[in-house]
Order: C-alpha cells, then structure tokens, then sequence
C-alpha cells in the first residue's frame, strides 16, 4: 500500500516541484509577480484538468459501464485504471452469481417435488413448476401472493399457519381431484422457508389397495370358518341329531373348508406369480389340448346349464403350460359362474400376425365400463350380492393378469351389459411357434 501510494503521489509532487522551479526562474528573471503569475497559472491549469476528470468520473458513475470509462492522464490514469479493473472484477463476479443462481434454479426446477420459497409472511419468493402444478399456483401471476390466499384447502392453511412442521401433512387439494400430496416445511433462515410437496397419489392408492386386501382376506376366511365353528358347535350340543342332519352339516363344513383352501392356494399362486425370483419355466404349450381340457372341465363346472361352444385352430405356444392352464380356466370358470342358465359360452383359439388370443365369450349379465378397469383386483367383484353364490375366491382375473403379464401378455375385456363379455388373454407374437418347430421341439 505504502509503495503503490508513492508511484501515484510521486508524479503528482514531481509535477508541483517543476511548476515551482520554473515559476522562481521567472520570477528571477522577469521579476516577482511574472513568477508568482506563472505559479498561479499553473495551479489553476492542473485544477482545470482535476476538475475536468471529476466531472468526467462524476458522469461516469451516473451511469457506469465498463466500455465508458475515460482515459486519464497522471494521477488520473492510474485511478481510471483502477476504477476498470475494480468494475470488470465486479461485473465477472455478478455474471458469475447470476450462473451460478439460474443453474441453481434449473437444478430445483429438474427436482420432482414441488419447491416452493417463502418469506416470513408465507408470500411466495419462487417456486419450481412441478409445484405450481401441484399447487395450482403461477409463478408469474403470483410471486408476491400469500401461498395460503392461492391454495385454500382448510388442512394447508392450518398446517402453513400453525408453525409445527414436525411432521408432514397429506392432503388432497381441491384444484386437483384424485391427487394426494405430502407436504413438508424446511425453515433455512430466520424469515424465509421451503415447502416441499412430493406426490404420494401412487403410494396412498398401494395402501388403499393394501387395507382392502387384508380386510377382505379377512372377511373371505371369516365366513367359512363361522359356518365351520357353528357346525361343530351344533354337533356337540346336538348329540341326539339324527344321521341325515348330520350328514347335511358335515357336508356343509366340508363345503367351507374347500372353499378357504381354494383361497389359501390361490392366495400362494399369487404371491409365487408376483415373485420376481421365480422366472417362467418355458416349454412347447399345444394350445388346442389345453383348451379341450378347460372346455372339458366347464361342462363339468356348468352340470349341463350352459351350452359351451369350442373353435379352436392348431396352435402352439412357449410358455408354462401349468400357468397357462390357470389363466385360462380362471377366464372360463367366471365366465360360466356369471352367465345365467341357458346361456351360450364360446371358447376360441386365433392367431395372427400381432399374436395369439384364447377368447372366451359369454351371454351373461355384462360388465359396465366403469368396473373394467378393476377386475383384475383382488377381491374385486361388480356384483358384491353374488360374490359368495358364485363360489369364487376373488382372485381369479388376479391371477390371470399376473400370468399374461409374465408372459409378455396382458387381459383385454370388451362388455356390454345384458348382452355379455368377451375375455381375451392375448399372448405376443414371440410366444407363438410354427408348426414345425413345434413338433421339432415334440419329438
């Protein structure tokens, strides 16, 4: 510092000493006052020129821009040279901070939680656009809104006012119906926090689902075993109860007991088809056996009261033929347990260029378009007044969904009501094997 102060000061001394010398010159030889003359001129010359630069720097910071700032001369030189280096260093670091900032924002703004920033009177300083989707809010109208005037729900505005954000909040906004939201507030400075919302729709219907697995599991073993324990109750008080009553409770108790033993086994193929560990056991599937066998065991399910029609061309499929098997009886034996007597159950094998398709097409009651989506939930049943009449264990379209899913398939359903469905488990066309490789593949 001291050094840098005599290279500035040491010119502007220099210049005062020559000014002074040659103002004693003069006066020398022209006598006092022409040298008091010329010290005065040149005082009031270099404060024209100080002057002059002041007014210039004065303009320039009026107005400062790198590209303007004057040329100096002395003195002035090294402040103006100064004065660059100090705004480039400024200018770099504000283009700096301003990178830094808009990359900042692109990074929350890629997050998939909603960021909102809020001050201490919860109006809102920015927010990324998965939250104004969520929120139903716009940065663009609303930044310097109160977040609690924009988002009305009465759970979000107890929850942002309360000030207790030990704990998340789930709620369901009323701008958008059917979307669940979890909502955490991180305070980071002394008048300004985050709210961070993070769509949980998935999670909350995965437990939805979950409650009304175990609930129903719960109600489909609770029948049989109140039926079973009833019976056994009756046969130890009743110990003068003739033989056919007897035989009537027993078989009833029978009854149940398949029932809930249907449901175990169904409830284990399920988890086993869920499980990833296990991979599909490929092998030649003769499509058109398999479907005699099913068509065979509907009549058997059917004791005479459907007309079951079979159209079946030469096909041959890869895949588990045990799996296979299951899917399709499952689609056949609804279909025969949710058709009225005297209906009329088609079942065909097609093939073509997008694959094959096992059809199943019945006459009965029909399912409305609303219910399609669900039937391959477990337990799901459109019509809850024949779910225990049908002796089904709910879980049958389940199992089919899971089966064509680890087969590259999936269940197509068109219905109409009181006209009938059709059922379609649809398979891709690499499962399918032309004739003479499967009989390579036989022999």
């Amino acid at each position: 510092m001291d050094s840098h102060r005599f290279t500035v000061l040491a010119p502007a001394a220099a210049r005062l000493t020559l000014l002074a010398v040659v103002s004693i010159i003069a006066g020398l030889l022209s006598g006092p006052v022409i040298g008091l003359s010329v010290a005065v001129a040149g005082l009031s010359a270099l404060l024209v020129i100080h002057l002059a630069y002041t007014g210039m720097l004065a303009a320039w910071l009026e107005r400062p821009d790198l590209d303007r700032i004057p040329d100096g001369w002395g003195i002035w030189a090294d402040v103006f040279a100064r004065l660059y280096r100090t705004r480039r260093s400024t200018e770099q670091n504000e283009r700096r901070l301003l990178e830094n900032e808009e990359r900042f924002r692109r990074t929350i703004s890629a997050l998939p939680e909603g960021i909102v920033l809020v001050d201490a009177t919860l109006q809102i300083d920015w927010c990324n656009p998965v939250a104004e989707q969520h929120l139903g809010i716009s940065l663009r109208a609303d930044q310097g809104l109160r977040v609690t005037n924009l988002v009305r729900d009465p759970e979000f505005v107890n929850y942002m006012t309360s000030a207790r954000f030990d704990q998340a909040l789930v709620f369901q906004p009323m701008s958008r119906p059917g979307l669940a939201l979890e909502v955490r507030v991180v305070e980071f400075e002394l008048a300004r926090s985050i709210v961070i919302t993070r769509d949980i729709t998935q999670r909350e219907r995965v437990d939805a689902v979950r409650r009304d697995f175990i609930a129903n599991v719960s109600h489909e073993l609770r029948t049989p075993l109140t039926v079973v324990n009833g019976f056994l109750e009756t046969l130890i008080d009743a110990q003068s109860e003739n033989g056919t009553t007897r035989q009537h409770h027993l078989q009833l108790m029978h009854e149940q007991a398949q029932r809930m033993h249907r449901l175990v086994e169904d409830l284990l193929t399920l988890s086993r088809l869920e499980s990833r560990e296990t991979p599909v056991a490929d092998e030649t599937v003769d499509v058109r056996q398999l479907v005699r066998e099913v068509a065979d065991e509907a009549r058997a399910l059917s004791l005479g009261r459907h007309q079951i029609d079979v159209d079946l061309t030469p096909g041959f499929v890869l895949g588990s033929r045990e799996e296979l098997r299951s899917a399709f009886a499952n689609i056949v034996s609804n279909a025969v347990r949710y058709t009225p007597d005297g209906g009329i159950i088609s079942l065909a094998w097609h093939e073509d260029a997008g694959g094959g398709r096992f059809e199943v097409s019945d006459t009965g009651l029909g399912v409305a378009p609303e219910d399609i989506p669900r039937l391959t939930e477990r337990f799901y049943r459109v019509d809850k007044s024949r779910s225990r009449e049908t002796g089904g264990t709910g879980l049958g379209l389940a199992i089919v969904k899971h089966v064509l899913l680890r087969h590259g398939g999936h269940l197509d359903v068109q219905s109409e009501i009181g006209r009938g469905s059709t059922f379609s488990a649809v398979l891709p066309a690499t499962r399918l094997i032309v004739a003479d490789d499967a009989a390579v593949a036989t022999a």
